[in-house]
């Protein structure tokens, strides 16, 4: 055994001495929180620093919140920052050093200052509204237009949420019966997946109705029914500003209380308080554009009473003068159609005398050429007459020629009859009937 050794105790011990008597007050730390955990009322935190040019840790320590102090400190950074102490939030704490010899050392925390928070959540948050504006997105959707009659919702929104339920109900019961159609897409509404969560209901809002046959929604409402203050950082991120922002339709948002605003208010086309309020909305859009269009019958039908009357008016006066008008009208068709008449009859009698003269003029010329024709056409009847009677078959058989026939043909040829055939053989006087005997 070493003479003089300490035990791993009086090590300990020693250090902690010694870290009580170098480092005896508070300091204030700038630090990065890296995780955060509460055990039985007590809070125990990973602190980290990161560097500015690579975004690596370049320092690491632990840091305990004992509950009697953490009960105090803990609901009033919330009041102020509105956001509860979390991941990747910067801090400004009061820390002491504590080294216990059998569980080392740590960070004891008694203050945190939450206006050092709030500060840098502030930069963070001009930092994103910036670079949206930058980007050119940061009012797209203000320049969009809720249709005259938007009536197909699509909502985000958690499916077990009060507020979702009275937003529905609002709808469905609103005093001038109109109908809504709606259709949730569920989505996480507070907790670290709310960026996620929500961009993933957009996507899917959009590649169900704006890249399908389905009737495209008339805007998007983002609602959050309750919840704490403090889960308002969900909807103060990039990402999810960005694909609200680029949305090709209308989105309003009812997430928030009076008086927070996140940066997903800021980039909707309309944000409201509440649920409710998005339901109320929604309602007097449709009956301002009712009430707009009853205005509108009412001019109509005023515009065409008052047309009725100033056409009546027309016709009346118009009826008045029809009688002379129409006497004088009938004296000149009177006078028209007898001077057509007298015009007709004159040019009916020029017709016809002409006519009488073209056949006089037709009848010298065509008699003499008539007599000729018919005097040559019988000089040819003549003398067919007489080739034919020279053709005549009487005068054949009478000279001692004879005709044969078979079933009433003349037979040419012999080699067309066979043995057995009928023949018929006619001479001057007479007929004799014949059967074929021959022998091949």
């Amino acid at each position: 055994m070493v003479r003089n050794a300490l035990s791993l105790l009086e090590l300990n011990q020693l250090l902690a001495e010694v870290i009580e008597i170098g480092m005896p007050r508070e300091y204030w730390v700038e630090a990065e929180i890296s995780e955060l955990r509460v055990v039985r009322g007590h809070c125990y935190i990973d602190l980290i620093e990161k560097s500015e040019g690579t975004n690596t840790p370049i320092a690491r320590a632990s840091a305990k919140c004992w509950q009697n102090t953490w009960s105090v400190i803990s609901p009033y950074f919330e009041k102020v920052t509105g956001q509860r102490l979390r991941s990747g939030m910067n801090v400004l704490m009061l820390v002491s050093a504590n080294f216990h010899p059998a569980y080392g050392f740590s960070w004891i925390i008694s203050d945190i200052d939450p206006t050092y928070t709030l500060g840098d959540m502030a930069r963070k948050r001009q930092a994103i509204i910036e670079q949206l504006k930058r980007e050119g997105v940061f009012d797209l959707q203000k320049e969009l237009s809720l249709p005259l009659f938007c009536q197909h919702i699509a909502v985000i929104s958690s499916a077990n949420a009060a507020g979702y339920g009275d937003f529905v109900d609002q709808l469905e019961s609103n005093a001038y019966g109109f109908r809504f159609v709606t259709r949730l897409f569920p989505a996480t509404m507070q907790g670290e997946g709310v960026e996620q969560s929500v961009i993933a209901a957009l996507n899917n809002i959009y590649e169900t109705f704006l890249t399908s046959d389905e009737t495209a929604p008339d805007c998007v409402v983002i609602i959050r029914g309750g919840g704490a203050t403090s889960d308002l950082s969900g909807f103060d991120t990039l990402a999810l500003a960005e694909n609200v922002a680029q949305f090709p339709i209308p989105v309003i948002t009812g997430i928030g209380h009076e008086r927070d605003e996140s940066i997903l208010d800021m980039i909707s086309h309309t944000r409201v308080k509440t649920p409710t309020a998005a339901a109320a909305l929604l309602i007097d859009h449709l009956k301002r554009v009712w009430d707009y269009l009853q205005e509108a019958q009412g001019v109509l039908e005023t515009n065409a009473r008052q047309r009725m009357d100033l056409e009546q008016m027309r016709l009346q006066r118009a009826a008045q003068k029809i009688p002379p008008l129409f006497s004088l009208f009938k004296e000149r068709q009177e006078r028209r159609i007898d001077s057509m008449m007298r015009d007709m009859i004159t040019a009916a009698q020029r017709s016809i005398s002409d006519d009488m003269h073209k056949l006089e003029t037709l009848e010298s010329v065509i008699k003499p050429m008539l007599e000729r024709r018919v005097t040559g056409e019988m000089h040819m009847l003549q003398m067919l007459g007489q080739r034919v009677s020279a053709l005549d078959p009487d005068l054949l058989l009478k000279r001692g020629y004879s005709i044969t026939l078979h079933e009433g043909k003349i037979v040419r040829d012999a080699s067309q009859l066979k043995h057995g055939d009928k023949i018929e053989t006619r001479v001057e006087k007479g007929t004799i009937h014949s059967i074929v005997d021959c022998e091949e």
